[in-house]
């Protein structure tokens, strides 16, 4: 083998092994510097108001750090308390309500099992095992095999319901404290925002600080506008949804419509999951005028979601639909329900690291020992 293949193959496992170090860096010191970056976040966020502040207010930079985190932590304070206070309520109402649905279902199911086409065909099962008792016997097995799966998957579930409860009753202790280091971050970063600036433009070499530059204003437009577009997708469903279901007169619209609309986070499934079954259950149970209501408007939304998506994401950043549908189902398996938004966001740190040439750049050094 020549020496110019050998040494292309030792810069690739030289860059694979800088690369997975720097992956298991962040994978370990994240639990550590979440809070810190969250509070970057929140000082980032705080920057427009904070300046607005200094140059109409003339405030110190202390006091309108101080009036902005105020505004912004009572503000999210407020909705969150007005909306868990309602959700908390339609819940309980739900519950209450939830055994009489049940057993609405169980009798509509019971008199559909008593029609002479299910009784015919109940008929004819039972004279071809009276005809195969083999069969029979197969049957009852695998029967008691899927009741065991079916009864041993409900209990898991309830398990895992209970054990969140109280995993979040024990862990609010915790997140106070987190809460409390977060907030208290953000002040001292915002505070002394420009100080932290310059020295990074000061200790930084040009070579480094102008991509870096490049890539971060790529994350910032693609990542921010990202989540910008999913918030308002999202919030537009809830909302068509939680006026529709007023209008339709339907008990807890306001926490049903919330939930939709979480579940509108789903790329082509989203609200079928719970429109279709819903729709079908009215209709099964007579209710013609509700299922007539959620039809038009489940065609609403879906409408709705054909003509504001596109322009949405267009406006926002420009991702393409499979490649994003394969890194929300990455997510999802790697990280749960919050992988639905670091899959997409995953892709969207490559896109930017690929538009600053740094994938070119590493490709350079792999191949000819050099960055440009």
């Amino acid at each position: 083998m020549s020496r110019l293949i050998l040494n292309r193959i030792f810069r690739a496992l030289w860059v694979a092994v800088v690369i997975v170090a720097l992956l298991l860096g962040i994978y370990m010191l994240f639990p550590l510097i979440y809070p810190f970056l969250l509070a970057w976040v929140v000082a980032y966020v705080m920057n427009p108001l904070v300046r607005f502040l200094r140059s109409r207010a003339h405030m110190p930079r202390w006091m309108a750090v101080t009036v902005s985190l105020f505004v912004y932590l009572g503000g999210i304070a407020v909705v969150l308390s007005a909306a868990i206070t309602r959700m908390v309520r339609e819940v309980i109402r739900l519950t209450m309500t939830f055994d009489g649905h049940i057993e609405h279902f169980k009798s509509l199911f019971i008199d559909w099992t008593q029609s002479d086409l299910i009784q015919n065909v109940i008929n004819e099962i039972n004279h071809f095992i009276r005809n195969n008792p083999d069969y029979y016997r197969t049957i009852n097995s695998n029967i008691d095999k899927t009741t065991q799966t079916v009864s041993s998957a409900v209990t898991t579930l309830v398990a895992q319901f209970f054990n969140g409860i109280l995993n979040l009753l024990t862990s609010l202790p915790n997140m106070g404290a987190v809460l409390m280091v977060i907030v208290l971050a953000a002040f001292f970063i915002s505070k002394d925002w420009d100080q932290h600036s310059r020295m990074l433009s000061n200790k930084v070499p040009d070579t480094i600080r102008k991509p870096m530059s490049g890539i971060w204003h790529d994350l910032r437009k693609a990542m921010f506008g990202y989540l910008r577009a999913q918030f308002i997708i999202i919030s537009i469903t809830a909302v068509t949804v939680i006026i529709g279901l007023f209008i339709l007169r339907v008990e807890s619209a306001f926490t049903i419509g919330l939930m939709i609309g979480l579940v509108d986070l789903l790329p082509y499934l989203g609200v079928g999951i719970v429109m279709i079954p819903w729709i079908l259950y009215a209709y099964m149970s007579g209710n013609l005028a509700l299922g007539v209501g959620l039809s038009i408007l489940y065609i609403i939304l879906l409408v709705g979601r054909q003509i504001v998506e596109p322009k949405v994401l267009a406006s926002s950043v420009g991702l393409n639909p499979l490649p994003t549908l394969i890194g929300m189902f990455i997510g999802l398996k790697l990280f749960g329900v919050l992988g639905l938004i670091i899959g997409p966001v995953s892709l969207i740190v490559v896109d930017a690291l690929n538009r600053a040439n740094v994938i070119q750049d590493l490709r350079n050094y792999i191949l000819a020992g050099r960055v440009r």
